[in-house]
């Protein structure tokens, strides 16, 4: 008899239907043991001792195994097949040391997909736990827990309001700012181009653009403005043109890799605008279900058994022209060999997508992609027809250039083709067009174009960066950009990421004060020091100590900084963008609104950082410390929508707590002018004029109410939209009904309101988010939007689902578990276990449900500014775990 350890309940079900009934399946919800988050868990003074104890909430897994081995005389650690799984199953060794003292044997297996024959054959080559892959571990939550407790407790003490700094977090942040300011510095550069309609004698029309002009090869910026374009126009206009050459040239495109971590984000990104999250969340249950190999890889290389698999199915499903005469074997990238596993791809490549009946829609969406793009690889490539076509005047002044293309056999491209990050678009077919012959000029235009500036990163195209760099592994890049979102460093919109002024401040102080700990290639060349020792190639202890040496005496540097002394340098630093030249040639730092003040950075309470007036509170004049541009955006002063009746300046502007819009400026008489901030959702770059002045017309009179006669208003407050009757308010679902709301519709409304005993949210009736299925007692379960977040809601018991848990992912079972609890009802230990998340093995990729809550220091150190100076052996409550992982 032998107990067999996994992380999750879900991986213990599936691996529990191909083990007889000499095995004991149990789960360890993840990491039993963790550092104490205080003072001292790793000891630099004493060789980096670390100090780990079994969390709470793990207590009763551990005690579950060791129960099941009193009787059971094996252990037998599954955990997963990487560094993370590694660590879990030597964590379980320890924690359960008192348990193996009589004479238990205890092996390490792995399997890369949960199916019969992985299992059956990982438990025929049982191994012992991988010390150097437990020491690579160690190394990186020993350096993880360091920066993180070390440098989050300068950031509380010198930036209120700063929450939490990482080792790779912190990094990946500063890409995210560079890149901001890069398009904030950015100014458009105007050039024009010139394209043709032309017409074959058989009157097929085609398109070419203008490429010689004078005899000369035409440059991006050869033609900069609306008359010489026009000049160009006509040059072409004024002469014959006649086919010079035609040159058709055979071309093959081969198909794409199979998946690794990575680029299964990317792809998720630009397909389905999944985040990295909701995408590893999805694999995760893929994988536990038996449905695909592990997800976190940065392996491309597949099984040959896979690779033979793969070509049956395409010559069963496509046919033999389909198959390439040999099979295509990809390289293994990845730096570290002992770390690299097998390419994601599907457990059966006869599983077609539709042959699965997975009920969570982002489960369909990814596997249907892993198996397309799985197939594809292994598919013949496709041949293609490039065919240029060049067209000249006589007298060689003018030439112009046509290109087309054809597929001739669509080989992968049957089944796959990559998104794009870029909005580049294919060349289409050109008509028959013989060499010699007239073309006829249909149409001659000039078209206007400006540079672009770089794109902001998408959650795809900053794991691509990260992956450049050799930033992050495959396991930390969904809990990278998870925690910077979480820390409100940055904010995701329209699937973009753009930082927050806390995160431009966190950013600017770390590569003023601590540069070196931020720079791209000190970070990358310290993964590649972790890989080592992964590898066997070097001593862990020796990287902490080189590395804790020069760091712990460049936080002792900023011992003695005062908060005011931080933010002048910052100031200086961030001047050039703070203050850019203006277009009079006056002193970019003077006040415009008192003339005499001298503008500043500051910060504020809540963390956010502004510019202001050095004359405050005589001069109140403040601005958002994101630069403007030229491009209509909103400027430090407003952009101008319009004017109300009375002539008044009606204007957008970016404050310290978001948008916002104004009617007038301040004055002596009205130091405070009208103002609303923008509903949740409300543009400022697309906001009008009429927009506007609804917003600025709030609280809107519906009408007296047919009861009482009391006047009955729609507005938005606090908590959102509302309707209120003297003093009874109830909330709206959409912010766009405060402006349409009918006097019928509101008694409604606040009828309902008064039938749930005056319980907030008495707005009609919300609608769910989904709807998850049917409980086995009868009726439908859902997850519903609540006041405090999301909730699962079945008949009348209402759960609310844990911090960090998306609407999106929770799965029927984790909701049954859910409600059960909330009832008091008896369930079992795995259905109980599916209602905490946070303890699912992730493996770093996903944040435990604690990671939001804030350190108390923090808090201390928001409320208390001033006292936030501390002797250097004052204990602070460190980050959870989260906060400062890679």
């Amino acid at each position: 008899m032998a107990v067999v350890v996994v992380e999750s309940p879900a991986k213990a079900k599936t691996i529990n239907k191909y083990l007889g009934s000499d095995y004991t399946v149990l789960a360890s919800y993840g990491h039993v043991r963790d550092l104490p988050p205080k003072d001292g868990s790793v000891d630099p003074e004493h060789d980096f001792d670390m100090k780990w104890e079994v969390a709470a909430e793990s207590k009763k897994h551990v005690r579950a195994i060791a129960e099941a081995l009193k009787t059971d005389d094996e252990l037998i650690l599954a955990t997963d097949p990487d560094r993370e799984g590694e660590a879990i199953s030597w964590h379980l060794k320890e924690a359960l040391a008192s348990s193996l003292k009589k004479g238990k044997k205890v092996s390490r297996v792995t399997f890369n997909a949960i199916t019969k024959s992985a299992v059956t054959e990982a438990m025929k080559n049982p191994r012992d736990v991988d010390e150097a892959l437990v020491e690579a571990y160690l190394a990186r939550r020993a350096l993880d827990y360091l920066v993180g407790f070390t440098l989050s407790p300068v950031l509380w003490r010198k930036l209120p309001g700063a929450k939490s700094a990482g080792r790779v977090q912190s990094v990946c942040l500063r890409l995210i700012v560079e890149r901001e300011m890069e398009i904030e510095a950015f100014r458009a550069r105007e050039y024009w181009s010139v394209t043709a309609v032309l017409a074959t004698p058989r009157g097929q029309e085609f398109e070419a653009r203008l490429t010689i002009l004078g005899g000369k090869k035409l440059d991006k910026f050869d033609i900069p403005t609306a008359e010489a374009a026009e000049i160009a126009v006509q040059a072409v206009q004024s002469r014959d043109l006649k086919i010079a050459t035609v040159e058709s040239k055979p071309a093959a495109r081969n198909p794409y890799p199979p998946f690794m971590t990575s680029t299964l984000q990317q792809e998720a990104s630009r397909k389905f605008g999944m985040g990295a999250k909701a995408t590893m969340a999805a694999a995760q249950r893929l994988y536990e279900a038996g449905h695909i190999t592990y997800m976190r890889t940065d392996g491309i290389d597949m099984a040959p058994e896979a690779v033979m698999a793969a070509r049956a199915a395409i010559k069963d499903r496509f046919g033999a022209a389909y198959v390439p005469d040999s099979p295509r074997m990809y390289k293994n990238k990845a730096k570290n060999a002992q770390e690299a596993h097998e390419c994601i791809r599907p457990t059966d490549m006869s599983a077609a997508p539709e042959t699965l009946r997975l009920v969570e829609a982002d489960q369909r969406k990814l596997y249907d992609l892993i198996w397309k793009r799985t197939i594809a690889s292994q598919m013949a490539a496709a041949r293609l027809e490039r065919t240029t076509v060049d067209i000249a005047s006589a007298d060689g002044q003018v030439g112009l250039r046509a290109t087309g293309q054809v597929v001739m056999f669509d080989g992968f491209l049957k089944v796959y083709d990559e998104g794009r990050d870029d909005d580049g678009e294919d060349e289409g077919r050109l008509p028959q067009i013989m060499q010699g012959e007239a073309a006829e000029k249909r149409k001659v235009a000039p078209e206007q174009h400006f540079t672009q500036p770089p794109p902001r990163y998408t959650e795809a195209t900053l794991v691509k960066r990260m992956e450049e760099l050799g930033i992050g592994r495959p396991s930390t890049y969904a809990s990278i950009l998870t925690t910077i979102q979480d820390r409100e460093y940055v904010r995701r919109d329209k699937n973009r990421l753009i930082p927050e002024d806390k995160g431009r401040l966190v950013t600017a102080f770390l590569t003023n004060f601590f540069r070196q700990y931020v720079e791209y290639d000190f970070t990358a060349d310290l993964e590649g020091q972790l890989d080592d020792v992964s590898a066997g190639e070097r001593d862990y202890k020796e990287v902490l100590a080189r590395f804790w040496r020069d760091f712990s005496a460049a936080v002792a540097e900023t011992a003695d900084l005062r908060i005011s002394e931080v933010l002048d340098k910052i100031d200086e630093f961030l001047g050039p963008h703070l203050y850019p030249p203006r277009a009079d040639g006056g002193d970019p730092r003077a006040c415009p609104t008192c003339g005499s003040g001298r503008l500043h950075l500051k910060t504020a309470r809540s963390g956010g950082a502004f510019i202001g007036c050095g004359n405050y509170p005589e001069c109140r004049y403040t601005r958002p410390i994101s630069a403007g541009d030229d491009s209509g955006a909103i400027t430090p002063d407003g952009k101008l929508l319009g004017q109300d009746e009375d002539g008044l300046p009606v204007t957008v502007r970016a404050g310290r707590f978001g948008p916002y819009v104004q009617k007038g400026e301040a004055t002596t008489e009205q130091p405070k002018p009208p103002r609303a901030s923008l509903p949740k959702g409300w543009s400022p770059e697309s906001l009008d004029l009429e927009r506007a002045l609804l917003l600025l017309n709030l609280p809107r009179a519906i009408g007296p109410h047919p009861e009482d006669g009391a006047v009955v208003e729609a507005g938005i407050g606090r908590f959102g939209p509302y309707v209120k009757h003297n003093t009874t308010y109830a909330n709206l679902p959409e912010v766009e009904e405060v402006f349409t709301i009918g006097m019928n519709r509101a008694v409604e409304v606040l009828a309902q309101k008064a039938a749930r005993g005056g319980a907030r949210g008495g707005a009609a009736a919300a609608q769910p988010l989904r709807e998850l299925g049917a409980h086995p007692d009868g009726g439908i379960i859902s997850v519903m939007p609540g006041r405090y977040g999301p909730y699962v809601k079945w008949e009348k018991v209402n759960a609310t689902l844990p911090k960090g848990v998306e609407p999106e992912a929770v799965t029927l079972d984790e909701a049954l578990a859910l409600i059960a609890e909330k009832a008091g009802k008896s369930k079992k230990p795995t259905k109980k276990a599916a209602a905490k998340p946070k303890a699912e093995p992730k493996a770093k990729a996903e944040p435990k449900a604690k990671a939001a809550a804030k350190p108390k220091a923090e808090k201390a150190a928001a409320k208390a500014p001033a006292k936030a100076k501390a002797p250097a052996k004052t204990k602070v409550k460190a980050p959870p775990q989260e906060d400062i992982l890679e």
